[in-house]
């Protein structure tokens, strides 16, 4: 669960999603950035108390939604300016990056009864597999059919599952937090 592989993906997508002129790599490359930050803020949380841990969840979930509102921004950039995205770089990149994608989800699997925190630390794997995916159709699509609407549409399409993550967090937090409340009053109506 060490953050530096997706550091290093994300500056690969943005190099590549420059070089490409792909909305979708950008998109990834945000999505490693804040996975980064996701898996750092997890691993301090670990040995920490629920609240904390709840806290970085919460911190999880603003993060996916923030990368949410960027992608929109720059698939809208790119509408309105125009682009020419490259498939082959695309899919190559994608491929890559699923393979990295596949050891965080392996070594978030090996865990044993996930909290909240990584519980949010996994959306965010599976939410890269979804990214990749569709990272790959958008690659061929642009390849074969010449246009740039494949690469926007992806772009979007990964700030929605971003957005949906990011909510979908947020609510397991407050879940857990409104549990601790109820599980705090339960001990103090038993002590009374």
């Amino acid at each position: 669960m060490n953050p530096d592989p997706n550091i290093g993906l994300a500056i690969a997508f943005f190099a590549s999603g420059a070089f490409g002129d792909s909305s979708a790599l950008i998109a990834n490359g945000l999505d490693n950035l804040s996975d980064s930050f996701v898996y750092a803020i997890s691993l301090l949380a670990l040995p920490r108390s629920a609240k904390w841990k709840r806290g970085a969840a919460n911190v999880s979930g603003g993060l996916l939604i923030l990368f949410a509102l960027g992608i929109l921004y720059d698939a809208w950039r790119r509408y309105v300016g125009g682009s020419d995205p490259i498939g082959t770089i695309m899919i190559v990149m994608v491929l890559v990056a699923a393979a990295v994608n596949a050891l965080c989800v392996w070594l978030l699997t090996r865990l044993r009864d996930p909290d909240v925190n990584i519980r949010a630390a996994n959306t965010f794997s599976w939410n890269d597999f979804a990214a990749n995916l569709g990272n790959v159709v958008a690659g061929g699509l642009v390849a074969w059919l010449g246009t740039s609407w494949p690469d926007l549409v992806v772009g979007v399409i990964v700030a929605g599952i971003a957005a949906w993550g990011g909510v979908g967090i947020l609510k397991d937090a407050h879940g857990e937090h409104h549990k601790a409340m109820h599980d705090d009053d339960k001990v103090t109506k038993d002590t009374a």
